[in-house]
């Protein structure tokens, strides 16, 4: 599986990894693990792996927030969500408590899988150690990467995600979602999401959310 859409743009003139090749090996081992997901999403009329697909939408957002993103944070964007289908959540308890367990676990799992796969293409503790920090969100909001990874999550919710859950959640629940989600965002994703071209249902959730907030 190649690097998929979004390779022209993680790998533009002006960014200089370490080095190139491993660079672009590691994105497509990543690429080539998520296309596994059984689980499948529609891009542009096609249904295409979730987490393929997801691990797209992410690294599109990092480089429109951050266009001289590092290495770091390009890989990280990558492999954030990398074979999560492997730890559905009805493997913890279903609960509040089991969901929060869940989402820690999934954060340690993938910050592992990833090192595994990069140390593999040879690269260096450092940048392995720096990747598996940013997986982990470790020092947000203090670290400013870990802001950029931040805003790009809730992007993608907001640009992807949040009409389906809206359309099968009670309002209450989703304005409390869009809230929370406000809430860890920078100004400047902030303003990205108000351009996003949100439906009339989903316009008139966030100005409620925003308005009670």
């Amino acid at each position: 599986m190649g690097v998929g859409k979004s390779a022209p743009a993680i790998m533009e003139s002006t960014f200089q990894p370490l080095d190139a090749e491993r660079f672009k090996r590691a994105l497509a081992r990543f690429d080539e693990e998520n296309s596994h997901d059984p689980n499948r999403e529609n891009m542009n009329g096609v249904q295409q792996p979730r987490e393929l697909i997801y691990a797209q939408w992410l690294t599109d957002w990092v480089l429109r927030l951050r266009p001289e993103a590092s290495e770091a944070l390009r890989l990280a964007a990558r492999c954030q969500h990398l074979r999560r289908w492997e730890i559905p959540r009805n493997s913890y308890p279903m609960t509040r408590v089991g969901y929060l367990q869940w989402r820690e676990g999934l954060k340690k799992f993938h910050a592992q899988k990833a090192g595994e796969i990069l140390r593999e293409f040879g690269y260096p503790e450092q940048m392995i150690t720096r990747v598996q920090h940013l997986n982990l969100k470790k020092d947000f909001p203090k670290d400013p990467e870990t802001r950029v990874l931040e805003d790009a999550l809730c992007l993608v919710f907001l640009e992807h995600q949040f009409a389906d859950l809206a359309a099968k959640t009670p309002e209450d629940k989703i304005i409390n979602a869009v809230q929370k989600t406000w809430k860890k965002m920078t100004e400047q994703a902030r303003a990205k999401a108000l351009d996003l071209p949100f439906g009339e249902k989903e316009k008139k959730l966030i100005e409620k959310a925003l308005t009670a907030g």
